[in-house]
């Protein structure tokens, strides 16, 4: 079968390739969210989804990465019952995603090594604290407007899931930087 050619430059074998592992990352952020869950004293839970959310945009780049990351996570909450995060959730992976995979691309042209593991860390900790702040604004936002809080009632109780995301962001970074060099070695 010969390949036709798309407007974008890339074949139809490409680009069937690519969502192709755009739906696999989407599944495994999926199961890796919802598989094994840690829960928090706010109601939520710690989970290695985080890994795969990062591995998303590093593996696919900014927008397949994205859309994986936020379709995967997105699933994840709708799946669990966790209905009102689930347009947050969406919005929050695919930026962490997006924002990993802009980092790690500037910090590839300065760190040239494909053995230096400090790219995907880098990255992983810039798109992890974009998790953070997106959650602890959400809960901002949800406890004022939902719970009928003040705004500052509601910073101070959406403090409490600072640490448990930063706890499931770090192991994120770990995840994504363990797995990386293994499935880079795997597609070639």
């Amino acid at each position: 079968m010969k390949n036709s050619t798309l407007s974008a430059g890339k074949s139809v074998t490409e680009t069937t390739r690519t969502l192709i592992i755009a739906s696999l990352m989407a599944a495994l952020t999926c199961v890796g969210t919802m598989i094994i869950k840690v829960p928090t004293p706010t109601n939520g839970y710690i989970h290695p989804g985080d890994g795969f959310v990062l591995l998303s945009g590093l593996l696919l780049g900014p927008i397949w990465g994205s859309l994986a990351a936020g379709i995967g996570s997105a699933l994840s909450d709708l799946i669990g019952g966790y209905f009102i995060y689930v347009p947050a959730t969406f919005i929050i992976k695919a930026l962490t995603a997006l924002v990993g995979c802009v980092v790690f691309v500037f910090m590839k042209k300065i760190i040239s090594s494909r053995t230096n593991p400090a790219p995907v860390i880098l990255s992983g900790i810039v798109g992890e604290a974009v998790m953070v702040i997106g959650y602890f604004l959400f809960e901002i936002f949800m406890l004022a407007t939902v719970n009928g809080t003040s705004v500052n009632a509601g910073f101070v109780a959406a403090t409490a899931g600072l640490i448990p995301n930063i706890i499931q962001g770090i192991f994120g970074v770990v995840i994504a930087t363990v797995l990386y060099p293994l499935l880079t070695r795997i597609s070639k």
